[in-house]
C-alpha cells in the first residue's frame, strides 16, 4: 500500500487542488464546477484541511473543515481515482470527525463513486440529499410545440409573481418542499450572476393562470415545473428544448440540468438526449456530534 506524507492545506495548494478535483471529475462525474478555482477554494481551503502527498509529491488525497451556510460545519474531500480502496478516505473520515469538535458535520461531495457510496455507508454518514447531474450534447434537439391554449412570457417584473405561483403550484405536492417566500425566491434568481431572465418562461392558459415555468441560469436548465392539472401535456418537454435549442443557437458546448435521484422527470429528459453524467450529493454525521456529547 503506497505511504503519503500529510502536511495543512493553504492557498498555495489551489493549483494542484484543482488537479485532483478534475481527476475526480474526469473519473467519476458530478457536478462541472467542482474544478474551478472559486469551488475548490470553498470547499478545500477552508478553517483547516489535510492534504496527502505521493512520493512523486503529488497531491492525491484532500480533506477540509468550512463553515456554510447559518454557520453550519461543512466537510468535503477527495481521493485520487489511483489511490482508492487504501484505507484513505477512512483516513480523511476520521480526521474530520477528530477536527469538527463535536458539532455536527453536513458533508459536501459534488462528486460521488462508488467508493465514496462505499465509504459513507460504512462510516455511518446519513445522506439527506443526491442529485443526478445530466448534460446534453446538443447534437440534435427535438422539436416540441407549446401545448395549445397556453403563451409563453420571459421574466419579467409583471410576471415575477406567475413565476413564483407557478414553481409554488408546481411542487408544493413533493414531500419536503419548503414554502419560500416570494421575496426571496426572486432574489435569489437575482443574486444568481448567470440568471438568464430572457430565456426564462412561464406558460400562461388563456385566463392568465400559470401552468409551468423553467428558469435559465447560464448553460445550466435550473428549474422546470408543471402544475398537476398540465402534466402528460408535454409542457415539460417544450420548455426543456426551448432551452436548448436557445443554447444550441449559441454554439454551446452542453446543457447542463440536476435532478432528484428517483425524480420519474429523469426519464423524460433522458428521451430528450440527456445523458447521466454524475452525482453530488449530501450527508450529515451523527457520529461527529456524538463525539460532542
Amino acid at each position: 500500500m503506497a505511504e503519503l506524507s500529510w502536511r495543512p492545506v493553504t492557498l498555495d495548494d489551489l493549483p494542484s487542488l484543482v488537479t485532483l478535483a478534475q481527476a475526480c471529475l474526469d473519473h467519476d462525474g458530478g457536478m462541472p464546477s467542482l474544478a474551478t478555482p472559486q469551488t475548490v477554494a470553498g470547499l478545500l481551503v477552508g478553517e483547516v484541511g489535510i492534504a496527502g502527498y505521493d512520493e512523486l509529491d503529488d497531491l492525491v488525497a484532500v480533506a477540509a473543515l468550512s463553515r456554510g451556510e447559518e454557520d453550519a460545519l461543512v466537510a468535503s474531500g477527495l481521493v485520487h481515482p489511483s489511490y482508492r480502496r487504501q484505507g484513505f478516505g477512512e483516513q480523511l473520515v476520521a480526521w474530520c470527525r477528530e477536527h469538527a469538535d463535536g458539532e455536527l458535520v453536513h458533508v459536501v461531495a459534488e462528486t460521488m463513486s462508488p467508493e465514496a457510496e462505499s465509504l459513507f455507508g460504512s462510516s455511518g454518514l446519513r445522506r439527506t440529499r443526491a442529485e443526478a447531474i445530466m448534460r446534453h450534447g446538443l447534437t440534435h434537439v427535438s422539436r416540441i410545440p407549446l401545448p395549445d391554449g397556453l403563451e409563453s412570457l420571459a421574466y419579467r417584473p409583471e410576471t415575477m409573481e406567475a413565476f413564483f405561483t407557478a414553481y409554488r403550484l408546481s411542487f408544493a405536492e413533493r414531500p419536503g418542499f419548503s414554502d419560500t417566500a416570494a421575496a426571496e425566491w426572486h432574489a435569489s434568481l437575482a443574486a444568481d450572476p448567470e440568471f438568464r431572465p430572457d430565456d426564462s418562461r412561464v406558460a400562461l392558459d388563456g385566463d392568465g393562470v400559470p401552468a409551468g415555468y423553467v428558469v435559465m441560469s447560464g448553460e445550466w436548465i435550473d428549474q422546470v415545473g408543471v402544475v398537476p392539472a398540465w402534466r402528460g401535456r408535454r409542457l415539460g418537454a417544450h420548455l426543456t428544448v426551448r432551452c436548448l435549442t436557445v443554447l444550441r443557437r449559441e454554439d454551446a458546448d452542453f446543457a447542463w440540468l440536476a435532478v432528484t435521484l428517483g425524480n420519474p422527470a429523469r426519464v423524460l429528459y433522458e428521451r430528450l438526449g440527456f445523458e447521466l453524467y454524475g452525482t453530488r450529493a449530501r450527508y450529515v454525521d451523527p457520529f461527529s456530534a456524538q463525539r460532542g456529547g
